[in-house]
């Protein structure tokens, strides 16, 4: 039985259904408290005033905000300036 239920549990459907719950509160940044790298093993959308977007670097559902990069302006440390943008926030797995 044990064997069974092991090979049971690496179907591709049971693989899908592990996947580590989204986070309120997530950042592509490693140095930030709100990066959650298990979260980042698998491709993750965001959906933005009901429009899909890709720039996305942080994000807040409960406080509604994201931020995307200003352009390809830089700061002196050479990292992407960021602005934050309000409104409805929804995180999905693809």
């Amino acid at each position: 039985m044990t064997t069974t239920n092991a090979s049971a549990a690496n179907t591709p459907a049971q693989a899908a259904v592990e996947r580590p719950a989204l986070p309120d509160h997530l950042s592509i940044d490693p140095r930030s408290p709100h990066h959650v790298a298990a979260v980042f093993e698998h491709d993750i959308g965001i959906r933005f005033n009901d429009k899909t977007r890709v720039d996305v670097e942080e994000y807040c559902i409960s406080e509604g905000w994201i931020r995307v990069p200003a352009s390809k302006t830089l700061d002196r440390k050479g990292r992407s300036l960021t602005i934050k943008l309000k409104g409805r926030v929804e995180a999905f797995y693809l």
